[in-house]
C-alpha cells in the first residue's frame, strides 16, 4: 500500500476542502503538522480550524459548524475524539440532530508507546450506544477514501476508524456493504472479518473449510446480505478492536514503592515475585493503592 490510511485521509480532506464549500475540519493539535504543508489553513481559514488541546471544544465547534450548514470533520486520536469528548458527541451532534464526521487515528494500540491514554479499544462499542451513527472500519486506504468522500457528500452522523494495520488490497469498491471473499461448502462455518482483520483471518483459515465474508461497515451491518451468504449454522465475527491487547495488569501494593508499569510484561502475573504475601502482621500489612487514595 503506497499510502497509509492516515496519509490518504489528509490528502483527500485537503481536496474536499478545495472542491466542496460545505466541508470543514476541526483539529485539536493532532494532524496540524500533516495539513499545514498542504496549505489548507491559509486557503480556508474559516473552514480549517485548530482549537488547540481542547478535544471537547473541537467536537462542539464541529457541531456548531453543522448547525450553520457545513459538513464538519472532527479529527484526533480515538481516545480523545470518542472517549474524552463522548458527552459532546452525544449532546452537540445527537441531541441537536445534526450530522458530522468523526475520523480517528490510533485504532486500539497503534501507538503502543503512547501508553494507555492513547489506546481506545472501546471506541466502536461506545459510538454504537448512540442512535443513527454509521461506523466504518476500513481495511485499506482505498476503502477509507471511498467512505470519506461518501460521508462528505452526505448529511448523517459518521464515525471512521483509521488503523496502521491494513489488508493487502481493497475488497469493497463502494463505501459500504458486505463482500464474499471465499465460498465454503454447504454447512461450512461462516467467518465475517471486519476491516484490517481480513488478512489474519485468511492466514488462520488457509487450510480450513469456511466461508469468508468481509465488511468495512460494522454498523449498520448488512444483515440481509449476511443471511444470503451464510453457509452453515456457525457464524464467527472477527473485529480488530482488541487486536494486540496488552496483558492485564494488577496494581502492585503501595508499600513496594514502585508502580505497576515497571513490571516486565513477560513475567507471569501470578508469579511468586509479584504476588502479595498471604499472611500479614500489623507492621507488614499490604495496603492496596486504591485504599491509599483520598
Amino acid at each position: 500500500m503506497s499510502e497509509t490510511m492516515r496519509q490518504r485521509f489528509y490528502r483527500v480532506t485537503a481536496e474536499l476542502l478545495d472542491t466542496d464549500p460545505r466541508v470543514a475540519i476541526v483539529l485539536a493539535d493532532i494532524g496540524v503538522g500533516y495539513l499545514e504543508p498542504l496549505g489548507v489553513f491559509e486557503r480556508h481559514p474559516r473552514r480549517a480550524i485548530n482549537v488547540g488541546i481542547r478535544e471537547a471544544l473541537m467536537v462542539s465547534t464541529a457541531a456548531g459548524m453543522a448547525l450553520e450548514g457545513l459538513r464538519p470533520i472532527a479529527h484526533s486520536y480515538a481516545p480523545f475524539l470518542v472517549e474524552r469528548s463522548f458527552e459532546q458527541v452525544k449532546l452537540d451532534f445527537g441531541h441537536q440532530g445534526v450530522g458530522g464526521i468523526l475520523v480517528s487515528v490510533g485504532a486500539s494500540y497503534d501507538w503502543a508507546e503512547g501508553g494507555r491514554t492513547h489506546h481506545a479499544p472501546e471506541d466502536v462499542a461506545l459510538i454504537s450506544t448512540l442512535p443513527d451513527w454509521t461506523i466504518h472500519v476500513p481495511g485499506h486506504a482505498d476503502e477509507l477514501e471511498a467512505v470519506l468522500r461518501a460521508a462528505a457528500a452526505d448529511y448523517g452522523q459518521v464515525y471512521i476508524r483509521l488503523s496502521d494495520a491494513h489488508n493487502r488490497a481493497p475488497v469493497l469498491d463502494g463505501c459500504a456493504g458486505l463482500a464474499l471473499v471465499r465460498q465454503g461448502s454447504s454447512g461450512a462455518p461462516t467467518i465475517l472479518a471486519v476491516g484490517p482483520m481480513l488478512r489474519p483471518v485468511l492466514q488462520a483459515t488457509d487450510k480450513l473449510e469456511a466461508t469468508i465474508l468481509y465488511t468495512a461497515t460494522p454498523r449498520p451491518l448488512d444483515a440481509r446480505r449476511l443471511g444470503e451468504l451464510v453457509t452453515g449454522t456457525d457464524v464467527v465475527l472477527v473485529e480488530p478492536y482488541l487486536e494486540g491487547t496488552p496483558p492485564p495488569r494488577r496494581w502492585l501494593p503501595w508499600s513496594t514503592g514502585r508502580s505497576d508499569c515497571c513490571r516486565s510484561a513477560s513475567r507471569p502475573l501470578n508469579s511468586a515475585a509479584t504476588a502479595p504475601a498471604t499472611t500479614t502482621t500489623a507492621s507488614t500489612a499490604w495496603t492496596p493503592l486504591a485504599s491509599a487514595r483520598a
